[in-house]
């Protein structure tokens, strides 16, 4: 799977995703990185990246890339403050009624520094709480960093979902 920050927004990207058969991951990031987390504002978080998510996807469709191959990943902490990300985590089942699966990247990221006080060396728990609240959320995929420990967090949470 090709995981693409720019939403295949770069020039030639459309056109080589388009000509392979690889999977891809269109994100929002508002801003570009160098400069994404200076001051980044929204009206309504989850409707904005929503909507840029309905367009690439639409876009890539018209392009030749099968919707079947799409994923797509609201951009956790790429040019959003703390707040964004847990409104669009709270929110993460609005992204899917776009009918490809969500992405979420939860994994060591800083808003969870921020929000424990854990260096990065120390963010496990809180990367497999995101995960675990992602995937409840409406998340197909989750990225991250400790496998294990994250399969074994969805692992006990798919056994009591069966069980409902």
């Amino acid at each position: 799977m090709i995981n693409d920050i720019t939403a295949l927004g770069a020039p030639g990207a459309l056109e080589a995703v388009a000509g392979s058969d690889c999977a891809v991951c269109l994100m929002h990031m508002q801003g570009e990185p160098r400069t994404m987390q200076a001051r980044p504002v929204y009206d309504d978080v989850t409707r904005e990246v929503k909507a840029m998510l309905v367009a690439r996807v639409a876009v890539a469709e018209r392009s030749g890339i099968a919707r079947e191959r799409i994923v797509i990943d609201p951009g956790f902490g790429f040019g959003k403050t703390i707040e964004h990300n847990l409104e669009l985590l709270r929110r993460l089942r609005d992204f899917t009624g776009l009918g490809v699966p969500v992405l979420a990247g939860w994994s060591r990221k800083s808003s969870l520094g921020r929000l424990t006080g854990r260096p990065v060396q120390d963010r496990l728990a809180a990367s497999v709480a995101a995960a675990l609240i992602a995937v409840q959320h409406g998340a197909s995929i989750v990225r991250a960093h400790d496998v294990a420990a994250t399969r074994d967090a969805l692992a006990v949470w798919q056994a009591v979902e069966a069980r409902n």
